[in-house]
């Protein structure tokens, strides 16, 4: 809160007049009419005095409302990642979109899409952000940074330009690019992510994705079939070889030529003749 000075001078005068009107009156008018008179005065100081915060957001979220709608779905998401950080830009500009555009040549010429996936194959990646700026906050110098960061953190992009605003819609692009086709400091892929600053302040955070060249993920396949004809080699599936199989009784009869079973007969006849003696 901060107290808006200026403003004591009529609101000193407001008290007059009702202060007046409450002696002028010489204590007729009723209780109720004293009251509202007092509580006008109360609101016109706390109004007059106090400069409220909230209310001007409440009054800056109105005014920016039709601009909003127009922000696209990118810009949401960003704007939205941007405040969790806690340094999001309260400038007065909105964001409306914001992006990534790829460039690729080829024999048909040069080529550019939007896109959050990019790839080593591609010849670079340019940044770019569109404002809208409200009157009131246009016809000066801003400095627009943006900032492209790796899998690990590491900043690969940076560029910083100064911007003249102008009310209404602008679009800043990058002058300069990431380079990607043959650049040797483009270490490994997967989640990278772009930022964009306006005066020193974080106003979009947006992920992006580094996929591998087309010689890279040749490359992979041909060490992954390597690998598995290695492997092939050493867990080389043979042909098992027939092991001796386990001697039956059959086979230990057979293979005594018959003389423990002749000695098994013999014991038998025995036995069955020492039976028919006892009888």
């Amino acid at each position: 809160m901060q107290f808006r000075r200026r403003n004591t001078a009529w609101l000193a005068a407001l008290g007059v007049l009702i202060g007046l009107a409450l002696l002028a009156t010489g204590g007729t008018l009723s209780a109720p009419i004293q009251i509202a008179l007092i509580a006008i005065f109360a609101v016109a100081m706390i109004a007059s005095l106090v400069n409220v915060d909230a209310n001007n957001r409440i009054l800056e979220s109105l005014r920016t409302s039709p601009v909003r709608g127009r922000m696209t779905l990118e810009a949401r998401e960003a704007e939205s990642r941007a405040r969790a950080r806690g340094l999001y830009y309260r400038g007065g500009a909105t964001m409306l979109d914001v992006g990534l555009i790829a460039i690729q040549s080829s024999e048909d010429g040069m080529s550019m899409r939007r896109t959050s996936e990019v790839s080593k194959d591609d010849d670079g990646v340019r940044p770019f952000i569109t404002l809208f700026v409200q009157p009131k906050d246009a016809e000066r110098n801003v400095a627009v940074r943006f900032e492209i960061y790796d899998q690990h953190g590491t900043p690969k992009f940076m560029f910083e330009t100064r911007k003249f605003l102008r009310a209404g819609e602008i679009t800043i692009m990058s002058d300069n690019y990431l380079p990607l086709a043959g650049n040797n400091q483009i270490d490994g892929v997967g989640d990278w992510e772009s930022r964009v600053y306006v005066d020193g302040n974080l106003m979009s955070v947006q992920p992006m994705t580094m996929l591998p060249s087309i010689n890279e993920r040749s490359n992979r396949l041909n060490r992954i079939s390597r690998l598995a004809d290695d492997a092939d080699v050493v867990f080389d599936i043979m042909d098992e070889e027939k092991q001796p199989r386990s001697p039956t009784l059959q086979d230990l009869l057979s293979s005594s030529g018959g003389t423990e079973e002749n000695d098994i007969e013999a014991a038998i006849r025995r036995r069955n003749a020492t039976s028919r003696r006892r009888r």
